[in-house]
């Protein structure tokens, strides 16, 4: 028999170390979704949401996932329906399950593990089996269409995200995140540069560029979002799909956009390090440091989104296979060189 009067103890701490990345992640989403609609419409000279909630529309998403919540939930008829239904939860699980390892404070961690970066990548591997998953089972040729173009985008730049990736971990010596970003901490560089990895070694900043795109692609962003291009696949993978379960593919995707800003923000600028040494540092200051590095970096992917047209799958894989992946590799040995020498 199970004593769950006794479980309580541990049971507690569990949950609340699960809803603080939860509500991050709803929070965000709600307020990055009003965002990327606000800067598209400056960015195409227009207001965006205006209405709702009178200041700039700022209650828009609200009353968007409202209105979501109260759709019919429509499966198609010769759909694999519990595949149907199950892949959204899935995807959002990858992704959810990813920010366990993700150091928001020298405080606050969910999981403070060694192999925090090959568990942070282990997970959201699960985000590409999810996406062929609702494909496949919607039994419609463009959500087909989109999950196979899926499958080989996600496959082929997860390549050198890992492998920009193994860059910070030679010079970093660790695979827990926590200890990469305390490694970061102070401002030695120069007497005055923060200690961030990505000014400590000049190869560090092709791994970021090589980084940065890779996210792109593997976060389903412009110029990369031939998985679900309107112009040519309807709405790809997510064709089928309405109501709770096209919203929770929408969470998911702004989650993976934030997860992977915020590991950018630990592998290269410092985690929540202030970049002013000692000065606004403290559990607040940590949190409001990391959070707006991971954020400036999601405003980027927003401001290409509007910027850039998108690749053919053709132009897509070359840039993968015939120019990241050799870059990157190169890279890597540079940065192991460098680290020797110096």
């Amino acid at each position: 028999m199970i004593n769950f009067a006794a479980n309580t103890t541990y049971t507690l701490p569990i949950l609340v170390h699960a809803a603080v990345p939860l509500t991050i992640i709803v929070v965000y989403a709600l307020v990055a979704i009003w965002g990327e609609r606000k800067v598209a419409g400056f960015i195409q000279d227009r207001l965006g949401p205006m209405h709702v909630g009178r200041w700039h529309g700022w209650a828009q998403s609200i009353a968007d996932l409202l209105k979501l919540l109260q759709k019919e939930d429509i499966v198609p008829k010769d759909a694999s329906r519990f595949l149907f239904k199950f892949a959204p939860f899935m995807m959002f699980a990858a992704s959810y399950a990813a920010f366990a390892v993700i150091p928001f404070s020298s405080g606050y961690i969910g999981s403070n593990i060694n192999i925090g970066v090959f568990y942070l990548l282990a997970v959201t591997s699960l985000l590409t089996l999810s996406i062929i998953m609702a494909a496949w089972a919607s039994n419609n040729k463009w959500s087909l269409l989109g999950g196979m173009r899926s499958a080989a985008q996600m496959v082929s730049y997860e390549v050198p995200t890992i492998a920009t990736v193994l860059t910070v971990i030679v010079v970093a010596g660790s695979l827990n995140l926590m200890t990469i970003t305390e490694m970061q901490a102070g401002n030695d560089i120069l007497g005055f540069l923060p200690n961030w990895l990505i000014f400590q070694n000049p190869f560090l900043i092709v791994a970021f560029i090589i980084f940065f795109i890779s996210i792109l692609a593997e976060a389903h962003r412009v110029p990369f979002d031939l998985p679900e291009s309107e112009s040519e696949l309807v709405a790809g993978y997510q064709t089928e799909y309405s109501g709770i379960r096209w919203a929770m593919f929408m969470l998911a995707e702004y989650a993976d956009m934030l997860l992977l800003s915020l590991l950018g923000a630990v592998l290269f600028f410092g985690g929540w390090n202030s970049p002013f040494g000692d000065f606004m540092s403290g559990p607040f200051w940590e949190f409001f440091w990391f959070m707006l590095k991971g954020l400036l970096l999601v405003f980027v992917m927003m401001w290409i989104r509007w910027t850039l047209p998108r690749y053919r799958v053709d132009q897509l894989m070359h840039i993968c296979w015939g120019i990241l992946i050799p870059l990157s590799f190169i890279n890597l040995v540079l940065v192991a060189l460098w680290e020797v020498i110096f």
